[in-house]
C-alpha cells in the first residue's frame, strides 16, 4: 500500500507540532514561511526543487 502526502502538508504538520510541543514561537514560524516565499522567488529555487524531487524519488524507491 502506497501512501502519498503533499510535502506542503507534511511540512505544515511538522511546523504545527514544533509550535505546540517544542516551544517554537509563532513569530519564528512566520519568519520561516516568509523565508520560504523569498526562496521560491530567488534564483536558487530550481536547485531546491531538483534536490527535493530527487530526495523524494530516492525515498519512494526504497523497498521495505
Amino acid at each position: 500500500m502506497a501512501l502519498s502526502i503533499s510535502l506542503v502538508v507534511l511540512l505544515l504538520i511538522i511546523v504545527f507540532m514544533l509550535v505546540q510541543k517544542a516551544g517554537l514561537k509563532s513569530g519564528h514560524a512566520v519568519l520561516c514561511v516568509l523565508l520560504g516565499f523569498y526562496l521560491a522567488s530567488s534564483s536558487i529555487a530550481p536547485t531546491i526543487d531538483d534536490l527535493t524531487t530527487n530526495v523524494a524519488n530516492m525515498i519512494g524507491d526504497v523497498d521495505l
